[in-house]
C-alpha cells in the first residue's frame, strides 16, 4: 500500500514541475518525457541486469502486445494532463483523476469480476451524475476529466492483467519503447525547425535540463504504481487514486489561483460526496474485519 501512496502523493505536486516548462508546447513535452524516461528505464535495467527479463517480455506477443497498449494509453494520459496543467486547466485535470478511481473500480468489477459492493455503485452513480451536471451548467463535454479517467484507468486495467508476468521496470522500459520512435521524430521535426523551446532566445540548457529530469521525475511514480497493482486489488489501488487530485486541485485553487466556475464546485460536491461514500465504506469494513489472536496467526 505504501507503493500506492508513494507514487499518488508525487503525481499529486506534478503541476508544479510542468508549470516550470510552460515555454515548451504540451507535444514536445510528453516527447522528451518518453525519451528521457525510456532512457532512466535502460540505465536501471543495466544496473539490475535485467536483460534477460526485457528479452523474454519483447519474445511473448501476448506481453507485448499489451504493453504497446499501455504504452499508448499511457502517452495519451500525460499529454492530456500537460496540456490542462499548461492551459490554466489545472482544476479540470483534477477533477478527471477523482473520477478515475471510480471507473477503476467499475472496470474491476465488470472484467476482472472483482466484487462490488452496494456503496460502490452509489459512489459510481454520484459520479457519473457529476460529469452530466457539467455538461448541463457548462454546455459542454469535460473532455480533459473524462479522457484522463478513461485512459489512466484503462492503463491500470492492463497493467493488472499482466502484473503477475512483467516486473515493473521491464514493463515501463517496453512502454517507453514502443512509442520512443514517435517522439523521436517529433522532435527532430521541431529541432529542425528551429522550434524547440531549448532553441528559443533566453531559453538553452536550463530548459533542457529540466526536460532531461523528466525522465526520472515520470519513472520513479509510474514504476511504484506497476509494483503496487502487482501487490494490491484493483479496487485499493483505485481508492488511493484520491489523493493525486486532492493536491491538484489545492494547487489550482491556491497556488495557480485558477477561475473555477460554479458548475465545476457543483460537480466537485458530487465527486467529493462519491469519495466520502467510497471511503467511509472502505473504512467500516476495515474496523468490522476480524482480527486473529496472535495464537491463530500462520507462522513462517
Amino acid at each position: 500500500m505504501a507503493l500506492v501512496i508513494g507514487c499518488y502523493t508525487l503525481w499529486g505536486v506534478f503541476p508544479l514541475y510542468f508549470h516550470l516548462l510552460s515555454a515548451a508546447g504540451s507535444v514536445e513535452i510528453i516527447g522528451h518525457r518518453i525519451v528521457w524516461t525510456l532512457g532512466t528505464c535502460l540505465a536501471l535495467i543495466a544496473a539490475r541486469r535485467r536483460w534477460a527479463s526485457l528479452a523474454r517480455v519483447c519474445r511473448t506477443p501476448r506481453l507485448l502486445g499489451a504493453l504497446v497498449v499501455s504504452g499508448l494509453l499511457v502517452s495519451v494520459n500525460w499529454l492530456v494532463y500537460v496540456y490542462g496543467v499548461n492551459t490554466a486547466r489545472t482544476a479540470d485535470a483534477a477533477l478527471g483523476y477523482f473520477i478515475n478511481p471510480l471507473v477503476t473500480v467499475a472496470l474491476a468489477s465488470l472484467v476482472l469480476r472483482e466484487q462490488l459492493r452496494p456503496v460502490h455503485r452509489v459512489s459510481i452513480a454520484l459520479a457519473s451524475t457529476a460529469v452530466v451536471l457539467l455538461v448541463v451548467l457548462q454546455g459542454s463535454l469535460p473532455w480533459i476529466s473524462l479522457a484522463l479517467a478513461f485512459s489512466f484507468a484503462l492503463y491500470g486495467l492492463v497493467k493488472k492483467r499482466i502484473g503477475p508476468e512483467v516486473n515493473a521496470l521491464t514493463g515501463l522500459t517496453v512502454e517507453s519503447a514502443v512509442v520512443t520512435p514517435i517522439a523521436l521524430v517529433y522532435l527532430s521535426h521541431l529541432a529542425w525547425q528551429g522550434q524547440s523551446a531549448w532553441q528559443a532566445p533566453g531559453q538553452g540548457w536550463q530548459i533542457m535540463a529540466l526536460l532531461g529530469v523528466a525522465g526520472p521525475v515520470t519513472a520513479v511514480p509510474l514504476l511504484l504504481f506497476a509494483a503496487g497493482t502487482r501487490r494490491v486489488p484493483l479496487s485499493v489501488v483505485g481508492m488511493g487514486q484520491y489523493i493525486a487530485p486532492t493536491i491538484q486541485f489545492l494547487l489550482a485553487w491556491v497556488v495557480f489561483h485558477e477561475q473555477i466556475p460554479t458548475a465545476r464546485w457543483a460537480a466537485m460536491v458530487l465527486v467529493w460526496a462519491a469519495v466520502a461514500v467510497f471511503i467511509g465504506d472502505a473504512v467500516h469494513q476495515l474496523i468490522r474485519r476480524p482480527r486473529l489472536h496472535p495464537a491463530d496467526r500462520p507462522r513462517p
